[in-house]
């Protein structure tokens, strides 16, 4: 990959990154070699921001543009972000056009920014505010702000340097994103701790105006294959407003759980895994595990009864046993885990044992069970409230106590649990059950 470094040089941050990329790549000749990278230096008069077509003529793969950045409430930060204005263009560029992004690499340098980044500054995203828009190549500004004491601080000259060069991708999933600050909080968490990889983000001051276009224009320029909408950054008419547009267009939108859920898979096998689900039950929402590969995906059942129980029993274990096998779990838009699972056919025998053997010991550890043939005995005690009523205990404090095994002295009797409690044998079919003991 050909790699175009671009800064100003009345920019000081800019100059100060250059200055020590040019350093390490003099003190360390593998810089960039690992991911096959060559860097090409330019500098420009003017500010970056009206630098318009700046990358004509430049023979590259990435533009990345090194400068400063300035706020009202200046903090010292570390950021990158695409350039665009989606209005008025009032700090350069063009109104309502973007420019191309690089959303991949854009993440892995965040990332890289989050293991470099010296004490006392903090990394972020920024959302798309600015020029220059006609840029020929996919870009991205990095940034040192947001005084001039940051601007020429070494430290942070070296860490973005650094950042730069060591900037490793993780087979990221283009995504645009909408709603939340200037620095785009959600985004960045969802960056830094998955494959979510942001183009163009816009504030939630701008959301309200985004037509169709613009939207086509943010997936067009990202390369995005699905949508980010920071939930509580936005009102709901807003919000309607967003998923309407994005479902006619349309663009799977992804929730900060779902994007997290992606795991190792492909992108395509992943929307081939969601279609599969959302057959099932519409608005499934999905969660991997440790399948991974190009195949198509599979479905395999469990026993509805014998999952119920199991979750009942204790969910959160059901869910850390899925750790470590190749499967999908699935749960309902309402959150609701089913009994439906999905993977590839090489793996439907070992996924039906490993779930039959994770349900089967869940229940025989917190239930009291006995098996029989091919019948898992579940034998259930429960305060019964009709006996209660039968011996003269009226509800309040005593049932609470009873039904958590506690006796109580009524009219100078003692009740015990036993006196009012119904018991009550369930039987569930699993063939081969002494396989999963």
């Amino acid at each position: 990959m050909k790699v175009a470094l671009i800064n100003s040089r009345q920019d000081m941050a800019g100059k100060n990154i250059r200055h020590h990329i040019e350093q390490c790549l003099s003190e360390r000749t593998d810089a960039g070699a690992g991911q096959g990278r060559t860097y090409e230096f330019f500098e420009v008069e003017g500010r970056l921001i009206h630098a318009e077509q700046v990358d004509a003529g430049i023979d590259a793969d990435l533009v990345i543009f090194l400068s400063r950045h300035s706020s009202v409430n200046p903090v010292p930060v570390l950021t990158v972000h695409v350039t665009g204005n989606y209005g008025e263009a009032t700090l350069g560029g063009t109104s309502r056009t973007l420019a191309p992004a690089a959303p991949v690499m854009m993440q892995a340098t965040l990332r890289a920014l989050a293991r470099h980044c010296p004490e006392g500054y903090r990394v972020s995203y920024e959302v798309t505010h600015h020029g220059p828009t006609d840029v020929s190549h996919p870009s991205f500004f990095v940034e040192i702000g947001s005084t001039e004491k940051e601007w020429m601080d070494p430290v942070a000259g070296q860490a973005v340097a650094e950042a730069v060069l060591d900037a490793t991708a993780i087979n990221g999933v283009p995504l645009i994103g909408f709603g939340g600050t200037h620095y785009a909080t959600r985004e960045t968490e969802i960056a830094l701790s998955s494959r979510g990889a942001f183009g163009h983000i816009a504030h939630t001051r701008e959301t309200a105006t985004l037509d169709e276009a613009m939207i086509r224009s943010m997936i067009e320029k990202t390369g995005a294959v699905a949508a980010y909408i920071d939930r509580k950054a936005i009102d709901h008419d807003c919000f309607t407003r967003l998923v309407g547009i994005l479902d006619a267009l349309p663009l799977m939108r992804l929730s900060e759980s779902e994007i997290a859920a992606i795991g190792h898979l492909p992108w395509e096998s992943y929307r081939a895994v969601r279609d599969l689900a959302g057959q099932i039950s519409p608005g499934a929402r999905c969660y991997v595990h440790t399948l991974t590969g190009e195949e198509a995906p599979v479905t395999v059942s469990i026993n509805p009864d014998l999952i119920s129980l199991a979750i009942k029993s204790d969910e959160p274990a059901f869910i850390r046993g899925l750790e470590g096998l190749p499967v999908v779990y699935i749960s309902s838009f309402e959150n609701r885990l089913l009994p439906v699972f999905v993977t590839y056919s090489q793996y439907s025998s070992q996924i039906i044992n490993a779930l039959n053997t994770l349900c089967v010991k869940i229940i025989r550890s917190k239930e009291i069970t006995a098996t029989e043939k091919d019948f898992l005995i579940i034998h259930k005690v429960r305060f019964d409230p009709q006996k209660a009523r039968d011996l003269g205990i009226t509800a309040g404090p005593a049932y609470k106590q009873l039904a958590a095994g506690q006796p109580v002295e009524i009219n100078g009797q003692v009740i015990t649990p036993a006196m009012v409690a119904s018991e009550r044998d369930s039987k569930i079919h699993i063939p081969g059950l002494e396989n999963y003991i």
